[in-house]
């Protein structure tokens, strides 16, 4: 199911977000951090745009109203094509179209896009321009600050200029380079120093401009102070990794007032998901996966990890295995309260 009527990505202010993440962010992740943030934007992992092209789309881009505002990450490097999947991303329903400057794989690399872009900032402003003809949503820009060799000081301004030149609504920073040759993709997660400085620095230079920043933030309290000298906070494996630090953001970042996150019924929407899922051909781990963090440093949360590792990987698991899951933690509350 896709979400025709669209959010209101307004980048003249503040943003908290979830990263792109390759193989984490998909559908049913999306819905998941969707229950314990109202107002937090979710991106999509990287979808090559051939494949948007080309591919099963309803597959390849299909997500649940619920999830706006969600954005869509493509991959690529060919305007023409970028345009046409942009185009396709926006009549889907999606609020806002990102290109990948950032990603280091041996995949990208091998296509010339992603973190490679960081070398034809050329390419990027035509792709930028391309998308920005086709669609009517905003179309973002998310980056390294250079890759190998590169001066982030020079490389960094360079992209920058030419990609908000060129019609980019916001651009958002990794604030760590990659490096193509001698780092593998895991290792340039954590490897190359985070230079945050570097970031502000920009957005210093571009006070008129959105700048988002994203890298190694561990907890909303990380993101609010990035929020205090830049438009934006990303945070990526630690939403992944526990996702309920997501179900403070709205009252944090956002101020919204509206009613606090309750786990248990974080659970129960997600078991009713679960379902449907399932009903259509899917696997009940292809949720729970997403979920086995929920309960990170509470009661019972072993055992529940345990149980969605286990039991929920079975090729007939149902829902009931995530309702199991979840009494070993009320389980393990109880008695420690008692």
């Amino acid at each position: 199911m896709s979400g025709r009527v669209r959010a209101d990505t307004n980048y003249s202010r503040l943003w908290f977000a979830v990263a792109p993440m390759m193989d984490w962010t998909d559908r049913h992740c999306r819905f998941f951090h969707r229950q314990l943030t109202r107002r937090a934007l979710l991106y999509t992992e990287m979808v090559v745009a051939d494949a948007v092209i080309h591919g099963d789309r309803g597959r390849v881009l299909g997500f649940d109203a619920c999830e706006h505002p969600v954005a869509v990450q493509l991959g690529g490097s060919d305007a023409a094509k970028l345009a046409e999947a942009a185009r396709v991303a926006a009549d889907f329903g999606y609020d806002e179209i990102n290109l990948n400057v950032g990603c280091p794989s041996d995949r990208v690399q091998s296509g010339t896009f992603g973190a490679c872009l960081m070398k034809e900032p050329e390419t990027v402003a035509r792709g930028v321009a391309a998308m920005k003809r086709a669609v009517e949503v905003p179309v973002t820009v998310k980056c390294r600050l250079g890759v190998d060799d590169q001066d982030p000081e020079v490389a960094l301004d360079r992209l920058a200029d030419m990609a908000f030149e060129a019609g980019a609504d916001a651009l958002w920073v990794h604030a760590r380079k990659a490096w193509l040759e001698g780092l593998s993709p895991r290792e340039n997660r954590d490897i190359p120093p985070l230079d945050y400085d570097r970031v502000y620095r920009l957005k210093q230079r571009l006070s008129g401009r959105f700048i988002g920043v994203n890298g190694g933030i561990g907890s909303i309290e990380d993101a609010l102070t990035h929020l205090k000298k830049a438009d934006g906070a990303m945070i990526g494996r630690a939403a992944y990794h526990m996702p309920a630090i997501l179900a403070a953001a709205d009252a944090e970042v956002y101020r919204d007032a509206g009613p606090s996150v309750d786990l248990g019924d974080v659970i129960r929407t997600m078991a009713l998901y679960a379902g449907r899922h399932i009903a259509a051909g899917g696997r009940l781990s292809h949720v729970t996966r997403h979920m086995t963090g929920l309960f990170h440093g509470l009661p019972g949360a072993r055992r529940y990890r345990q149980i969605l590792s286990t039991e929920a990987t079975r090729p007939n698991a149902g829902p009931e295995v995530l309702v199991k899951a979840f009494a070993a933690v009320e389980d393990a509350v109880s008695q420690q309260a008692a």
